[in-house]
This record gives C-alpha cells, structure tokens and sequence, in this order.
C-alpha cells in the first residue's frame, strides 16, 4: 500500500521539485520508504508502506532494459500466477514484488494487461519507446486516483492533499461538485470538489500522450447485474456451497503478506463471514473492534460473540465519547475533500488502534452493495406497495401521522425511518434512492445554497434507467455509495493510521460471482442477504445471521445538541456562511433552529455542512 505521484510535460526540474512535495505531503500513505525518479521528462514518486517483497519491492521498478517504468498503490493477489506465465513467456524478474509484474505484464499483453489483474490498485507507468503515461484503477475502486490536466502537464496523485501541491492548478470550488456533495455527502466520481481536478473512475485507463499533450481516457471493466432472473441450475443447498467456495477462495487470496495480519470484526454478517473464511484457512486470527459508550450505537458484544465462536485472538477498544469528539478538529487532515460520513472517525480511530498490533486488515466491505443488504432495498420494494394504497389514505392519513412522530436521536431510529420513507416514496427510483440516502433533496439544495451557487443541478447516474427500481439501486449502491462514500472512508482512515486495509468481497472472483446471481437470492421477500445468511448456516451464531443491521455511526444528532453544539454554532455562524458566499445563511440557521428545538433531526443535514465548512477550513493551507 502505498502513495504515488507523479507530473508529465513542463518544466523537468519543477516537475521532480514537485514530486517531492507531493509525496512529503502522503507520508502516511508510506511510511517505510520513498522512491522519485525522472524518465525523459516525466517524474515519479512514491511512498512505500512495505507488504510484499519487504527488502526488493523499491519504487519506482522498471523493466531489464529500462523503457518501461513503474509506480503503484495497493496490491496484485494473482502476481504469483501473472508471474508464472511472464517467466515461461521468457521475462526474467529480479525482486519478488507484484508490483513487478506490471512492467513485465505490460511488455507482453501491453495496455490490456490491466484486464488481467486481481487486485486492489492504481499504478502509473511510462513507455519509454511509445512515449506515454499509461494511468490505470483497479475495477471497483479499492484504491484512489487523482488527476489534472494543466495545459501542456498531467498532474496525478494517489489523494487530492498530494495534488494541490502544485499551486498552478486551478483551486476554486466547482459548484456542480458542491451540489453533488449535498445531494449525496460525497462527490461522486470523475469530479472533485476542486475546479480542474477529477479523479479516474473504477475500471478505467488514462492514455497520456507526452508529445502531443493529450489524454485519452478508456474503461476495461463494468459492473453487471443479472437483471433478466434466470433461473440457475443449482438448487440451494449447491448454491450455498459454491457462494462458500469462492468466498473461501478469495478471502485466501487476500491473505498474501509478508507482514502480520488481522480482521476488522463489526460483529455484523460480511466482517463475521470473513473472519471465519480466516479461521477455516488455518493459523491463529487477529480480530479488532471498537465498542461505544453510546448503546444505540454500540456493536461490540456481538464482535465478542463471533469472536468467542471463531476462536481469534481478540482485542477490543471502547471509544469514550472524549476519543470521537477529540478527532473532530482534525477533520480537515483526515479528509482529502468534504465526506458528510461521520463514521469516518471510529474508522480512523479502529484502524490506528489495529496498526498497534498488525501492519494489514482485512474487512466486509462490500457485502451490501453485493447482496442487497441496505434497508433501503427492502423499502424501495415496500414503497412498490405503499404507493398502490389509495392516495387519500396516504395523504390524508399515513403521512400526517408519520411527521407527528416524535424526534428521536437515537441511531437510525423509527421515526427517523419513517419520515424518510414517506419523504421519498413517490419518486422514481433513482431520485428516491438519493433522497433515502443522502443529505438534501433538489428543492432543499435549492434552499441552502447560496444565489451564486444555485441552479448546477446535481446528476444521477442515468445509465441505469432502464433497470427496474431493485435493480437500479443495487447498482447505484455499486456505482456510487460503495465508490465514493465507503471504499473512500476506508482508505482515507486507514491510511492515515499507515495501516492497509483489504476488501475480499470487492476480490474479482466474488464480484463475479455475486453479480450473476439473481436478485431473489439476494432479496427474497424482505428477507435481506438471503443466500449469504443461508450458507453460513452453522459457521456463524444463528443470533448474528438473525439481527437487524445497525450501520456504523457515531452520535451526531445528540452531540450537536450537547458538546458540538458551541463548535456547530460557530462553524455554522451566520456570519462566516455569508463571508465564504457558499450557503444562503437563513437556511442554515433554519436547520440549526429546528435541530436544536427537538422538532426536527437534521443531523445529516447539519453533518454534511458542518464537515464542508471544516474541510474548507483547512483547504487554504493544502497547498503550502
């Protein structure tokens, strides 16, 4: 796992002076080792946390004759296989390092070698001879990529922290990217919050032609659904043992280390099913947790309860509500643009008490988006039927009756539920998915942002239009949530705490598989992650398969009312929204009012603003 970084085109000595700011500027990324080197006018660096190949991994790698240079983040699973078939087809290699077999794979399959690669990763590689600089993320989107194109030179960097470095990229904020952020609580790739910065989408390459100066950007990967419900042959008690096999298998091929190892354990179904992969693999398992003092959002006795099951080696760490409000503050450095997740601070602070004992954690990730294992799925199914009512009795009676619920600010509460589902229901799918999961709806933004900054309608991913509304958002939870929210909350947090952090449900095997299955092996009735809860039958508690989803979160709806309500106020001051001229202050102040009053939870709300505004605190100085 590591940071790279690296500028093509301009000057040649500015463009290494800049490399190495960029690479001081994502020491956490790597902490163990630094590498920069100039080839025919392009610059590479990179910061080096050491997994594989701890002695000969350096980088930036190149090849025997040295036209083919490398640098990458995160990691290739299959290098061993890859390696074997580069060694027969007669490329000699001199470390043991799977970064390389990129400049050897690239040799010999050239551009299409990504199609061949199982991993988590982002890598940037210059053919000499052809005269390019070949950018490439992996399919999902385990591992970031930024990118600017500034005239003559492309600019990349592993975060945008790195990127803005260099003072002569455009800076300001893009208004359609703030927009998205409202809607969404992140801005959703190939944007940045940042004027002329984007970032490369999941299963994409950047061709960048150095004499000419010009990029050209590709997919190699797509997600699919089995959208048609075919019928599968096995029936199942065989379906569950294959979904068993390749999870098996894929949790074994994310265990390649030359470092110790653990398990982030939530308690929950993903992290608890990967664990026991684990454990069935052999050898004594390292498994962390954190628990809350706050018991609305406290999952710890059911880490505990897997953990005594499985038989690992368990540590535990109980965040007081000191340990969660202390990160606050340091919000701006722990985000690398605006995330309204405010479950991005137990992450961090679960990832820095794992690096105390292991240098790599494997986690769930994933298992939701693949197996429909959001609440949300059931309710876009619910809302199916709601909507069949008679209309007088959902106006008239359902929906009054739902606003005069008292607020609760407990974690993802009735009420709080409810109140969304009406708010929601009688939109299409892809409208109402967003006014589900995010903060603001079209006529809230429309509300909140300032005149200057109004009428940048946010987009919504129309490709999938022709899916019906189950499918469309089990896509949308691919294509945006997990990309953009939690593969990013993942990385950022770990990274910060030097730790590397792998999704073996995000491994290609299984997202092949779990793709192709049918959405009623998926969602069966309301019965959520079907087949997966039906193969684990016997390998974990049947109290774990049974138990509602809680989600991982933190308090913020009651800590705005108590210990954040002082920093709130003033972050969120009238005087300071109207100073910055992104927000319209009235509004604002109206959602604080409210929130505040008990007659509305305007947590998420207040959330995405509060963590824009603290973001934005520290943007100025991303650059010195």
């Amino acid at each position: 796992m590591c940071g790279i970084c690296g500028v093509a085109g301009g000057d040649p000595a500015r463009g290494r002076e800049l490399v190495e700011r960029m690479s001081a500027a994502m020491v956490h990324r790597g902490p163990d080792d630094e590498g920069i080197a100039q080839v025919d006018g392009v610059s590479l660096g990179m910061r080096r946390l050491s997994i594989i190949d701890l002695s000969g991994g350096h980088q930036p790698m190149h090849n025997e004759d040295s036209t083919v240079w490398v640098v990458q983040n995160g990691e290739i699973y299959n290098h061993l296989k890859l390696r074997e078939d580069l060694i027969a087809a007669g490329h000699v290699f001199v470390t043991q390092s799977d970064t390389e077999v990129l400049v050897h794979g690239y040799e010999q399959w050239g551009e299409h070698v990504v199609e061949r690669l199982n991993g988590m990763f982002a890598f940037a590689l210059v053919d000499r001879r052809a005269g390019i600089v070949f950018l490439a993320r992996d399919r999902m989107g385990i591992k970031p990529l930024h990118y600017a194109v500034d005239g003559d030179r492309l600019v990349f960097a592993s975060e945008l922290k790195g990127l803005l470095r260099d003072p002569a990229l455009r800076r300001g904020i893009d208004p359609v990217a703030l927009d998205e952020y409202l809607a969404y609580e992140f801005v959703p790739s190939p944007r940045s919050i940042v004027k002329g910065v984007n970032k490369l989408r999941p299963g994409h390459t950047l061709r960048w032609s150095v004499a000419e100066g010009k990029a050209q950007v590709k997919r190699y990967w797509a997600p699919s659904l089995n959208v048609d419900g075919g019928e599968r042959e096995r029936d199942l008690d065989e379906e569950c043992a294959e979904l068993r096999a390749v999870l098996r298998e894929s949790v074994r091929k994310e265990l390649i280390s030359d470092v110790p190892l653990g398990v982030f354990l939530s308690g929950g179904i993903d992290s608890s099913a990967v664990t026991a992969m684990m454990t069935q693999l052999g050898g004594d398992v390292k498994s962390f947790s954190v628990g809350f003092a706050e018991r609305s959002f406290d999952e710890a006795s059911y880490a505990r309860e897997v953990a005594r099951h499985l038989g690992t080696d368990h540590h535990e760490l109980t965040l007081e509500p000191s340990m969660l409000l202390g990160l606050v503050p340091k919000l701006p450095v722990l985000l690398d643009e605006p995330l309204g997740d405010a479950s991005i601070i137990p992450t961090y602070l679960l990832s820095a008490f794992t690096r105390q004992h292991v240098k790599v954690a494997l986690g769930g990730d994933g298992g939701d988006e693949l197996f429909g294992g959001y609440p949300t799925l059931q309710a876009h199914r619910l809302a199916g039927y709601y909507m069949r009512a008679p209309g007088a009795l959902r106006r008239g009676v359902v929906e009054p009756m739902v606003r005069r619920m008292p607020v609760s600010r407990r974690n993802l509460s009735f009420d709080f539920r409810a109140k969304r589902f009406v708010a929601g229901a009688a939109y299409g799918a892809a409208e109402r998915h967003q006014r589900w999961m995010g903060s603001f709806a079209p006529e809230e933004r429309a509300a909140v942002l300032s005149p200057a900054m109004r009428g940048n309608g946010a987009a919504v991913l129309e490709e999938f239009g022709s899916f019906d509304p189950l499918h469309q958002a089990l896509m949308l939870d691919m294509r945006l949530y997990l990309e953009n929210d939690i593969l990013v909350k993942l990385d950022r947090a770990s990274m910060m705490a030097s730790l590397e952090g792998r999704v073996p449900l995000l491994n290609n095997d299984f997202v092949s598989y779990a793709t192709g299955l049918p959405l009623n092996m998926k969602l069966r009735g309301l019965r959520s992650k079907f087949l997966l809860k039906r193969a684990l039958r016997g390998i974990l508690p049947d109290r774990i398969l049974n138990r509602p989803k809680k989600g991982f979160g933190i308090p913020v709806a009651e800590w705005f009312r108590g210990p954040l309500k002082e920093q709130m106020l003033s972050v969120l001051s009238p005087e300071r929204i109207a100073r910055e001229g992104f927000f319209d202050s009235g509004a604002v102040s109206a959602l604080i009012s409210e929130h505040l009053a008990g007659r509305r939870d305007n947590r998420k709300q207040l959330w995405t603003l509060f963590a824009f505004e603290l973001w934005h605190e520290g943007y100025a100085g991303l650059g010195s």
